[in-house]
């Protein structure tokens, strides 16, 4: 899969240290650090605490509602769970939302 296409050329990406973001710079992104090894979590608006928080939500939904995940399937949970977690504050119920979504407006 090429990430690149995947993703935007305009996208802000914001990570920890680890090396293996280092080359997101040499690709062309606007590739922001934190510094989790010297204890900063926050500077300014670069923090990875967004996504840290979505994949906890996704790691104890898969562990505590499904148990066991196939590979073969993963993308699916990641993506159930993406669309509950962009959700997670609109007034209307979840499933009303998930109806409104899949049923074609008249």
């Amino acid at each position: 899969m090429n990430k690149k296409k995947k993703t935007s050329p305009d996208a802000v990406i914001f990570t920890d240290e680890m090396p293996s973001y280092n080359r997101l710079e040499r690709m062309g992104f606007d590739h922001r650090v934190i510094n989790h090894n010297a204890k900063q979590y926050v500077n300014g608006n670069i923090h990875t605490n967004t996504i840290d928080g979505f994949w906890s939500l996704v790691k104890g939904g898969i562990g505590g509602v499904y148990k066991h995940v196939s590979p073969d399937y993963l993308q699916e949970y990641v993506n159930e769970y993406s669309f509950r977690y962009n959700h997670r504050k609109d007034e209307q119920p979840m499933f009303e939302t998930f109806l409104n979504r899949i049923q074609p407006h008249a």
